[in-house]
């Protein structure tokens, strides 16, 4: 099952980051048809946020076809998103490990991190589109 966390740096509001991360969990394929997310009410107590908040982020992944609720039991996955399979991507996460490793010992905070590959990932896709 995921657990949701929040990063108030993100610029995403909270419903947002959910639905994201719910996304991304599908895409990896750490979430399938068939799992269930986490209960409103454990979220609400694990995050400490509004109710209306984790439904928000469960009705736009319903709205989008990939959960639904069933009253009184909870939100299942329906449908997964394309991605790679994970087998696929265990060589890449070790890689990417690496490189991590790597970064921290040149000095860079998961801020410095986060930016480097970002604008990285950018460029790179200007560099294929032209």
């Amino acid at each position: 099952m995921i657990r949701f966390h929040l990063d108030g740096k993100s610029g995403l509001s909270p419903y947002q980051q959910l639905v994201r991360q719910v996304r991304h969990a599908l895409r990896l394929g750490l979430l399938r048809e068939g799992d269930q997310l986490p209960k409103v009410k454990d979220v609400v107590a694990d995050l400490a946020i509004n109710p209306n908040t984790v439904l928000k982020a469960y009705r736009e992944l319903e709205h989008d076809g990939l959960v639904a609720a069933r009253p009184g039991v909870g939100t299942f996955v329906t449908a997964t998103l394309p991605g790679t399979s994970p087998a696929a991507l265990a060589p890449l996460r070790q890689d990417l490990r690496r490189w991590l490793a790597k970064a921290r010992r040149a000095g860079l905070d998961e801020e410095g991190i986060e930016a480097l590959f970002t604008t990285t990932v950018h460029a790179a896709s200007e560099v294929d589109t032209a």
